[in-house]
Order: C-alpha cells, then sequence, then structure tokens
C-alpha cells in the first residue's frame, strides 16, 4: 500500500504543477514577451516485485518555454528593420511638409520675378520699384525661413540621437543584469528560469529596434550583444554604453562613440539610431546644401545682371543681395596652426559635396567626404591657390602633419541669404551706356553691350570704335587693332560683342545714357535670369535646383513609406510565427486544466483508495 501512495502523491504534485504552469500561462496572457511554459513529466524508474517490474509514479522533469531560437532571432531583425523604417518615414514626412508648405521658394521665386518684369513695363515706376525690393525680401525671408526648418530638424535629430543612445545603454545594461541573474540561477539549479529569460528576450527586441545588432548565445545561458562591426553593447553581465561625441569639424553636431571612444557612426545601420544617422547624412544635408546652392545661385546671377546696368540716377547698379560663402572647420585635433580660406570661383562646377583638405607633413590632398580623392591644381599660395571643383584654396599659418580642414561650399548659405538694396531707385533697370552704329554701315555686325569693370573712372567717357578692315579697328583714333570675329572689344571697363561681320568704314559709338529713367533694357535682361543656367555646367537655374531638392526629398519620403510598409509585413509575419510556437492560446491552456484537473482528482482517488485499502489491513491485524 505504500507503493500505491506514493505513486498516488507523485501524480497528484504533477498534476498540481501543471495547474500552476497553467493558471501562470493564462495570467499572462497579455503580458508582452511572455513564453507560454509547458510541463515535461517523467515515469520514474520502476521496481523489482515478484518476478515484474511495478512502476513507482511520476517526476516532474522540467518547467520551460515554448521556445524557437530560430523564430526569436528573426523577430529581433523584423524589430530593426521596423524600428528604422517608421523612423526615416516619420522624419522623411517631416521634411517633406516642410518644403511643401506656405514657405515654398517656388511660389517666392515667382513672385519676385514677376514684380521684375512689372517694373520693366514702368521702369520709371516708384511703386513697381518698391514691389521689387518687398518681392525680394519676401524672396529672402523664404530662404531663411526652410533653412531655419532644416536646422529646427537637424536640432530634432540631434536631441533624438541623444535620447536613443540613452535608451540602448538603459536596455544593455538591464540585459547584462539580467544575464547575470540568468546564469547564477542555471548554475545553482542546473536550468535557467523561464520568466527571466522572457524578460530578455523583450529587452533584446526592444533594443533591435533601436539599433541593428548580432546576438551570440554562450553557453553559460547568456548572450553577447553586439553593434555595427563588432562593437560590443552586453558581454555577459557587462554592459558597454555607446555615448555622443562633439563631431571633430562641427562641434553643434554629434558622432556615435563606442565605448572606447572611437566614432562608429558610419557603422550603424538597422533600428531607430541608423535611421537617424542615414536621415541626417542622405537627406538633411543634401537637402541643405542644395537650397544653399539655389542661395548662392540667385545672389551671383541677379547682382551680376544688377552690375550690367544702371539705377534711375545713372550710376552701375551695385548689389541687391547677400549670401554666405563657403564655411571651413578646423578639426578640433589639430596641432598646428594652420589656416585655410576658401571662396567660390566657379559656381557651375559646384558639386554639392562636402570636402576635407588634409596635410600629411609634406603636402595637401583633397577628398570628398565619401573618401574619394580630389584633384587639385595650384600651390595654395594667395597668388596661386589651389583650385578643385569650383573653390579656390589658399592655405596660410604652420600646419601640423595630421591637421585637416573641412570645406563646406553651401551647406548653410541660404541661411545668410539676405536684401542688402534698401533704396528702390538703386535697382538697375536700364543700361549705363549706349551704342550707336553710324547710319553709313555696311557691314552686318549688330553690336552687343556689356560691363567688364564699372568701377573704371572713364567707363562713361565717349568713345568711338572704327573699322578699318573687317578685321582691324581703332578706338578714338588711336593705334590699329586686330579683330576677332566672336572676341569682345574691351575699352574703359566696358564691353563690346559683335553678332556678325563688319565691313570697313563701319563705326561705333558709345556713349552714356542719358534715358536712364525710360529705359529697360537691363530690368528685362534681369527679368531673363529666372531662366540662366548656372549650377551643374550652366545646365540648372534656381528654380531648378530647388525643384531637384524637392524630388529628391519627396523620393526619400517615397521609398521610406513604402520601406515601411514592407518592414510593418515583415514584422508581422515574423511577430506570428514567434506566437504560433510560444503565444499563449486560451482555448489550449483551458483544455490542458480540464486535463490536469482530472489527473489531480483521479490521483486523489489513488490516495483514497491506499488509504482505505491500509486502514482495512490494519482492522484486519487488529481483530486477529
Amino acid at each position: 500500500m505504500a507503493d500505491m501512495l506514493s505513486t498516488g502523491v507523485s501524480g497528484l504534485l504533477a498534476a498540481q504543477v501543471g495547474m500552476g504552469t497553467v493558471s501562470h500561462n493564462v495570467a499572462n496572457v497579455n503580458t508582452a514577451g511572455y513564453s507560454r511554459q509547458l510541463v515535461s513529466f517523467g515515469a520514474r524508474a520502476p521496481e523489482w516485485q515478484g518476478g515484474f517490474y511495478i512502476g513507482t509514479g511520476v517526476d516532474t522533469m522540467a518547467v520551460q518555454r515554448a521556445y524557437s531560437q530560430f523564430l526569436n532571432n528573426s523577430l529581433w531583425s523584423a524589430a530593426a528593420g521596423q524600428g528604422r523604417a517608421d523612423t526615416m518615414a516619420s522624419l522623411t514626412t517631416q521634411i517633406n511638409s516642410q518644403v511643401s508648405g506656405s514657405t515654398n521658394l517656388q511660389t517666392a521665386l515667382d513672385s519676385f520675378y514677376g514684380a521684375v518684369q512689372d517694373m520693366a513695363n514702368a521702369p520709371a515706376d516708384a511703386a513697381s520699384r518698391q514691389a521689387v525690393l518687398a518681392r525680394a525680401g519676401a524672396l529672402a525671408s523664404t530662404f531663411t525661413s526652410l533653412s531655419g526648418q532644416f536646422s529646427q530638424l537637424a536640432g530634432q535629430v540631434k536631441q533624438q540621437l541623444g535620447e536613443t543612445v540613452d535608451s540602448i545603454n538603459s536596455d544593455s545594461a538591464a540585459i547584462a543584469k539580467l544575464n547575470g541573474l540568468i546564469r547564477t540561477a542555471a548554475g545553482n539549479n542546473g536550468m535557467p528560469p523561464a520568466d527571466l529569460l522572457d524578460q530578455r528576450d523583450a529587452l533584446v527586441k526592444k533594443l533591435a529596434g533601436e539599433v541593428g545588432i548580432s546576438v551570440v548565445p554562450q553557453t553559460d545561458n547568456t548572450l553577447n550583444i553586439y553593434v555595427g562591426n563588432g562593437q560590443a553593447l552586453v558581454t555577459n553581465a557587462e554592459a558597454h554604453a555607446l555615448g555622443t561625441a562633439p563631431n571633430q569639424y562641427d562641434a553643434t553636431r554629434v558622432d556615435i562613440v563606442g565605448s572606447g571612444g572611437s566614432v562608429i557612426s558610419g557603422r550603424i545601420g538597422g533600428g531607430t539610431l541608423g535611421a537617424l544617422l542615414d536621415f541626417r547624412g542622405n537627406v538633411l544635408d543634401p537637402a541643405q546644401t542644395q537650397l544653399g546652392r539655389a542661395a548662392q545661385a540667385m545672389a551671383a546671377t541677379f547682382n551680376a545682371q544688377q552690375a550690367q546696368g544702371a539705377d534711375l540716377q545713372g550710376a552701375i547698379g551695385g548689389p541687391m543681395f547677400s549670401v554666405a560663402g563657403p564655411v571651413v572647420q578646423a578639426a578640433s585635433g589639430n596641432g598646428g596652426s594652420g589656416t585655410l580660406d576658401a571662396t567660390i570661383t566657379d559656381l557651375g562646377t559646384l558639386t554639392g559635396k562636402d570636402y576635407v583638405l588634409r596635410y600629411d607633413g609634406s603636402a595637401w590632398a583633397l577628398q570628398d567626404t565619401s573618401g574619394a580623392s580630389v584633384a587639385m591644381t595650384g600651390t595654395g599660395t594667395a597668388g596661386d591657390p589651389f583650385r578643385a571643383a569650383g573653390l579656390s584654396l589658399v592655405v596660410g599659418g604652420a600646419a601640423a602633419p595630421g591637421d585637416s580642414f573641412r570645406v563646406q561650399p553651401s551647406r548653410n548659405a541660404a541661411s545668410s541669404f539676405a536684401v542688402v538694396m534698401s533704396d528702390p531707385n538703386k535697382v538697375a533697370a536700364a543700361a549705363p551706356l549706349t551704342v550707336s552704329p553710324a547710319s553709313t554701315n555696311s557691314g552686318a555686325a549688330i553690336p552687343g553691350f556689356g560691363v567688364a569693370d564699372g568701377s573704371n573712372p572713364a567707363f562713361f567717357s565717349p568713345s568711338s570704335v572704327v573699322f578699318s578692315s573687317p578685321t582691324s579697328y581703332s578706338i578714338d583714333g588711336g593705334p590699329a587693332q586686330v579683330y576677332t570675329p566672336g572676341t569682345p572689344i574691351t575699352h574703359n571697363g566696358w564691353s563690346l560683342k559683335l553678332d556678325g561681320a563688319p565691313a570697313a568704314g563701319d563705326a561705333f559709338s558709345i556713349a552714356a545714357n542719358t534715358n536712364a529713367r525710360g529705359d529697360n533694357s537691363n530690368a528685362l535682361a534681369l527679368g531673363k535670369v529666372a531662366n540662366q543656367g548656372v549650377l551643374d555646367g550652366g545646365a540648372t537655374n534656381v528654380g531648378r535646383a530647388y525643384s531637384q531638392m524637392v524630388t529628391q526629398i519627396g523620393s526619400a519620403g517615397a521609398v521610406a513609406s513604402a520601406d515601411q510598409t514592407t518592414q510593418q509585413a515583415v514584422f508581422n509575419q515574423a511577430m506570428t510565427a514567434q506566437q504560433s510556437v510560444s503565444g499563449v492560446n486560451l482555448d489550449e491552456e483551458a483544455a490542458n486544466l480540464v486535463r490536469y484537473q482530472q489527473a489531480y482528482q483521479a490521483s486523489a482517488q489513488v490516495i483514497s483508495t491506499a488509504s482505505t485499502l491500509f486502514q482495512s489491513l490494519l482492522t484486519a491485524v487488529q481483530s486477529v
């Protein structure tokens, strides 16, 4: 009877463990990251009695998670993709809203050039001239407003980078702590506690959404976690914190550094952190640069045409706009006293990239920020500057080996775009000089006028150009000069270009324009600046540069939105697959509860029967 009693008790205890486990599963049906637990049983070793092996009951072998490492790894990978896609979609939506909102630059450009055309119709009208300056101010406000919004978004990205790094470090520390608890528990009891494993897995999934990770299980039941190309976040029970540090060229910008202090920004691709870095480097920075290029092109082209005309007083037109040139940033680790000055010499060859000029101790070398070498000419002196990519670079001081400078030709130029003209009478609507062909001219040459140097003291002095032959001319009775068709004739700061061939005896008179108030010839030319190509080798005007920026941002947004949809589907699929193994099914748990309840009741009945038989035996013995 003792064997029967022991067997019944073992069944009772096993059923009790089963019911407790089912109850735990049901209680945690809504607990995120919880894996349903399963009880495994094993028959006890039988005993030899009377020629037979008699069973001795059941033992509870383990309470384990329903778990698949493969499915969990897939879920972590999907979480990294989803975290990246959600963040990128959110940021690109914001920047798309900025460029398509009320501060639309194309609208401001159209309004400004519309005012210029109105002035061309009435060049002496004060109201139309004032409207030009008012629209110029609105255009400048649009440039600075867009630049300010981009800068604000850059500040938001910077803040999110810091917050994400803090969250990563907090989760890494929690995982490391759980690693220690799990390792200790497994060492003491032979197996790790399922609930701690679930807590750790939930943190790993959250961490994967924050930054792309690699997870390496260890033989002591701990997890080692790495980011990028091997930067450790967690090893055994130790966490290795990431950090943020000021960029070596720009202290207002942060880079991600590992626990040893090395910059790892370029090695992070997944999760929220990867999306923030990708958005900053591949969407926001190019947009700021393209907006800056548009601002520089606008100021340069319009001011250049202003300098070709005369204002209401007959003076050469001055600049209407101002804009900043390249920004030079010395590396924080520079050891020498070297300096670098950079100016734009050719807007048409600007590439939209930033550059790093580095000194190796004997020579300077230029690279773009992707690391590609850029050829330079010149020696870097003021008289013979380095020239490359539309820039002129002059080095000074005594640089130390390893010193470097970053050059940003256009990144923040739009923030400085401003109107420097306040007097509407200064708008150069007229031509400063008139060119009059002689009535006796017999050739086909049609004169075109240009200002080469409006500051020349003799610029407004009358002059006469007389051709003694189609290839020879003299100015004001001076010596004969060779005329090359297509080559301008320059004198006293003006430039005369002939379209067609002159004949012997042809003459052209140049004199100051006495009708500056009624002349609109330069105003018409100012209106044509809207379509003047200046960027990308003369292929791109200001409006198209802005349109390209909007298109690039829109394309990034469309890609981000599509990726978000895809990654959400991948995550849902991975979650469904993982939950099919690890999730709690209440119907299944209800069935298990009934099964264990019946087993418990049956075991109790076995114990009751054993007790009755034992009492009957005692009664029989007592009666003898």
